[in-house]
């Protein structure tokens, strides 16, 4: 039963780190608007949660050569793999970053990380109501 709850609570866990970190990626698509050059970046949130429960599909661990480098993962969770988005519309600067998609996937992405967090609240309070006996 416990490991039950427990693979239950890591996919959920899983899940959100993933859901925080696709937050991160198009808050920056939307911070660089206007940075020429700038691609937009997101990730296959599904492609990403296979690769994270399956331990596989990580940031490829690069080899640091002075102790000053930094990682090359950064803050990313296992199993998520950044894609650059494709262009809808072309810019004289090459930037990609099309503020009506990059709101709406961020407006969903949001909304989406809050269901998770309520259907998470709901299993917990399932469970604490069962080891009560109320």
């Amino acid at each position: 039963m416990i490991d039950r709850i427990d693979d239950t609570l890591g996919f959920h866990q899983r899940a959100l780190s993933l859901r925080a970190y696709r937050q991160e990626v198009l808050a920056a698509n939307i911070a660089n608007a206007n940075t020429p050059h700038y691609k937009a970046r997101d990730l296959d949130f599904k492609a990403s949660l296979q690769g994270a429960m399956g331990g596989r599909g990580g940031p490829l661990d690069l080899v640091r050569t002075a102790p000053r480098h930094l990682p090359a993962g950064g803050n990313a969770p296992a199993g998520a793999r950044l894609l650059y988005r494709s262009e809808t519309q072309s810019s004289v600067d090459g930037n990609t970053v099309d503020m009506d998609v990059e709101r709406a996937a961020f407006a969903e992405n949001a909304l989406q990380y809050e269901a998770s967090v309520t259907f998470i609240n709901g299993m917990l309070r399932t469970l604490q109501t069962a080891l009560q006996g109320q």
